[in-house]
């Protein structure tokens, strides 16, 4: 039930996703199920991007089986060290990954994704293709993947063949008596100093969205609190109303009441006065 529950979670919009969570919580503890209650509540809200691709797994059953499945060739082919079959393979994954994420933004309405939307949606389903653990979490991403392994699967194929092995070199008869100075440490490309400015950027990016889904998370519930002390104090207020009418019709009958008293009063007086002089007489 709380697999369901959380399939229903993530496929509700970043903006609606506070809200329902409240309400599906509400439900399990309304029928005994602490611990969905507790799963349930505990799921974290995902930015725009992790929001595109659960959608694009839950609702087509099959993209999961099928990052797996070119994972598993690409993952086969790296380790025959089959060039040819490398590259084709990674043809395939770029065009799988370009139609999915296209896919993915059409069926969540994203009709204009930024730039930063479009490379995470991009990017975790790279993740998804190459680390199995990416692929578990799909449906429940709270945020985008980045696949952060020694290169990418496909991404650079190598020669076609296997490489041949380097020739021994001959020790050098002087290497006892000459020190060789320490290489100097590689310096980064351009290409490389790219890549690294990109990666801190999205890195800041994907934290202004935890904190901003964090402070929208806050507001929420705030706005919540609000609310239910805002209709607290309508049903107090109303309760007061009605109190109010109540007294004024209480003191309105006991003023008749007082009145109807002392009228009974003089009655008996004149009675009595007339019982009194029927006595004398």
């Amino acid at each position: 039930m709380a697999d369901d529950e959380l399939d229903s979670l993530y496929l509700a919009r970043p903006q609606d996703f506070t809200a329902e969570r409240t309400r599906l919580t509400a439900a399990a503890k309304k029928r005994g199920d602490t611990d969905a209650a507790r799963r349930i509540s505990s799921a974290r809200k995902p930015t725009t991007a992790a929001w595109v691709v659960n959608r694009l797994v839950l609702e087509n059953k099959d993209v999961a089986r099928r990052l797996a499945d070119l994972g598993d060739r690409l993952r086969s082919a790296h380790a025959a060290m089959d060039g040819a079959e490398i590259r084709d393979l990674s043809g395939e994954q770029h065009r799988l990954i370009a139609r999915l994420a296209q896919v993915a933004l059409d069926a969540a309405d994203v009709r204009a994704p930024s730039a930063a939307v479009r490379d995470d949606v991009t990017g975790t389903l790279q993740a998804a293709i190459a680390d199995p653990e990416v692929r578990a979490r799909l449906g429940r991403l709270d945020r985008p993947e980045r696949w952060s392994g020694f290169g990418a699967f496909g991404d650079a194929a190598p020669a076609s063949g296997p490489a041949r092995p380097k020739t021994p070199e001959k020790p050098d008869k002087t290497s006892k008596t000459r020190k060789t100075a320490p290489a100097p440490p590689p310096q980064p490309d351009a290409e490389s100093r790219r890549r690294e400015r990109l990666d801190a950027a999205r890195r800041a990016q994907a934290d202004a969205e935890r904190a901003k889904a964090g402070a929208d998370e806050v507001l929420s519930q705030r706005k919540q609190a609000r609310d239910a002390a805002g209709q607290r104090r309508a049903e107090a207020l109303a309760g007061l109303r009605g109190a109010e009418r109540d007294l004024d019709k209480a003191e309105s009958e006991c003023r008749r009441a007082q009145r109807a008293a002392r009228d009974a009063a003089e009655s008996l007086r004149r009675a009595q006065a007339a019982t009194a002089r029927f006595e004398r007489t």
